[in-house]
């Protein structure tokens, strides 16, 4: 018999099922050829998986690696109570990690880029990137992250924030293309956003920055994170795995809401990457936004430490 053979003797009938029905290029196959549509399969997609979730709990995390072989580990407690798709991608997804000069180091699971510990000891960096979708009234949306989420819950954020990850398609350098189909990428997972409407050669980077946030005792960021510009009218479907609401604001309703934050009202919190793009550019970036002078401003060679 062989390894592969013996390992899923080994793993429980019901993680076999769950893990035979959840693999991408299974739903993928079955979804592509019943919804052509991609602003119709996504929808599916998570409603299929949050399915399985349901329906086949278990106290262990799938995780697929780049191999596409399929295993099984066992969690603790504390992380058998995360969301079951959180806990998945935090397993499954392999950050790029970076010295503080962006140069790629290597790679890193996200539950292992997103602890504090590991942070604190390892000095582990990973890239990121932060999407700022304007349309055009020149209103920025922005999303409050779902109260699932392993890193800052309910907080209100930019449009979209996440991480490239270790494939090849998102390690492209030259024209920041890598970190642009990943912004792509996850604008439709998390706003339903289809590709079509946001071709990749219309997110502008404008910057570059690092910075390390705690979370909480456990959980924080330390991020290399590329800023995005985008101007675009789209429909927005957002994933309730991932954003609790949504809402566009113009300069004023940004304003209100940081007093808010800053007088503790209504519960409002914002994350500290987004804070840290507020007070240190985003109303000048604003203006070129307005002006249509994005270009004029972007800056691609520094990268800001922000504190």
């Amino acid at each position: 018999m062989s390894a592969s053979a013996s390992l899923i003797q080994a793993i429980s009938p019901k993680f076999q099922l769950k893990a035979a029905l959840s693999s991408s290029s299974y739903i993928t196959r079955i979804h592509s050829a019943c919804f052509p549509s991609s602003a119709l399969r996504s929808p599916i997609n998570r409603f299929t998986h949050r399915f399985l979730n349901l329906c086949l709990p278990s106290p262990s995390t799938i995780v697929t690696d780049s191999m596409g072989r399929v295993t099984e580990t066992a969690v603790s407690d504390e992380e058998s109570a995360m969301d079951a798709i959180q806990r998945r991608l935090m397993f499954e997804d392999e950050c790029i990690l970076v010295d503080e000069h962006d140069n790629v180091v290597g790679h890193e699971s996200k539950y292992n880029c997103h602890l504090m510990e590991k942070i604190e000891k390892e000095n582990l960096l990973h890239r990121a990137f932060s999407v700022f979708l304007f349309n055009s009234n020149y209103e920025l949306l922005l999303q409050q992250r779902s109260a699932t989420k392993v890193t800052f819950p309910l907080v209100w954020t930019n449009t979209c924030c996440s991480h490239p990850l270790y494939r090849e398609s998102e390690l492209i350098k030259e024209n920041f293309l890598g970190v642009r189909n990943a912004a792509q990428r996850k604008l439709l997972d998390e706003l339903g956003i289809p590709p079509e409407h946001l071709p990749v050669d219309e997110f502008i980077p404008v910057g570059r920055m690092l910075y390390k946030a705690p979370s909480d005792g456990k959980w924080g960021e330390h991020e290399l994170d590329y800023l995005l510009f985008i101007v675009r009218d789209v429909n927005v479907n957002p994933n309730p795995e991932e954003v609790a609401d949504i809402m566009y604001v113009d300069k004023d309703k940004l304003k209100e809401l940081l007093r808010k934050a800053d007088a503790g009202e209504e519960g409002v919190k914002l994350s500290p990457w987004f804070r840290l793009v507020v007070d240190n550019f985003l109303m000048k970036w604003w203006e070129h936004v307005e002006k249509g002078t994005l270009h004029v401003a972007a800056d691609m060679k520094t990268i800001h430490k922000l504190t």
